[in-house]
């Protein structure tokens, strides 16, 4: 008889999310990223967890500010990859520009936010979607064990 079969443990998790193209909802997006990956074991207060909340953070302010188009919202994906300790982040929005990274001047108090994903991502980039707009992805190696 042969053994029964034993499910594998889920080593994958995913959260997603639509916001509205707003302020409120670029802090929404951070704020409920914030608890998922306190769910996920990694709470706040711990590096990994500040980390990925600034990335995430980043990312829904420019889809909010340079990425919206009237009437449409932004998406944020996080999925978390226990095996290899690894948080992708995607934010989709529907306007064609793609991002680009400028160095601001010392006086200037904007532009610097994907200088921190730059900073804080073990890797970042830009691909299309499906349907108008693109999806600005980053990858945060998590530096220790979901608690």
């Amino acid at each position: 008889m042969p053994a029964p079969h034993t499910p594998s443990p889920v080593t994958t998790r995913l959260f997603l999310q639509r916001f509205s193209a707003t302020r409120r909802g670029a802090r929404l997006a951070r704020l409920l990223a914030g608890l998922q990956l306190a769910e996920w074991g990694h709470p706040r207060g711990a590096d990994d967890h500040d980390a990925v909340t600034i990335v995430v953070a980043e990312l829904a302010a420019n889809a909010v500010l340079h990425g919206r188009v009237p009437g449409r919202d932004f998406a944020l994906s996080l999925r978390y990859d226990q095996a290899l300790g690894v948080i992708c982040i995607e934010v989709s929005d529907t306007h064609p520009a793609r991002p680009v990274p400028v160095v601001p001047a010392s006086d200037e108090d904007h532009g610097r936010g994907l200088i921190l994903v730059d900073a804080l991502a073990t890797r970042w980039g830009v691909h299309d979607r499906v349907g108008p707009g693109k999806t600005v992805w980053a990858e945060c190696a998590l530096s220790t064990a979901a608690g």
